[in-house]
């Protein structure tokens, strides 16, 4: 594996990670998170986009002709798809949680009890005669 394939598995790995604890912060504190945590996660995305970069570029975009190496990219690959949609996943969690936080306190309305029969036929006995 060659290490710009095992960098960018490093950086899924962190950033799943944050994801979860920003999701387990605003399940638990029900506020927006503070901005170092958000920082934190800007910083890890730019790492990501970075480590994309190389991906894309690099010698690890060829293929090796040895066919256990072969394998183990391929293995690697599947495992850094796999943590990027559980990134994803989270990541779009957290926005709702985010909007639902920012948004305020939910109102709670009071349940309208309904006027009592005998009430309405008051009301009916008012306004009928």
């Amino acid at each position: 594996m060659s290490d710009l394939l095992r960098d960018h598995l490093l950086v899924c790995d962190e950033l799943h990670h944050l994801a979860i604890k920003e999701n387990c912060f605003l399940k638990q504190q029900q506020r927006i998170p503070e901005p170092s945590l958000i920082e934190r996660h800007q910083a890890l995305i730019d790492r990501l986009e970075a480590s994309l970069s190389r991906l894309r570029n690099g010698e690890a975009a060829q293929v090796p002709a040895d066919s256990t190496l072969r394998a183990n990219r391929a293995t690697v690959i599947e495992q850094a798809r796999g943590r990027l949609l559980q990134i994803l996943h989270l990541l779009r969690e957290n926005e709702q949680l985010v909007l639902r936080h920012s948004l305020g306190p939910v109102r709670v309305s009071t349940p309208v009890t309904p006027p009592s029969v005998s009430r309405l036929q008051k009301i009916y006995e008012q306004h009928a005669g």
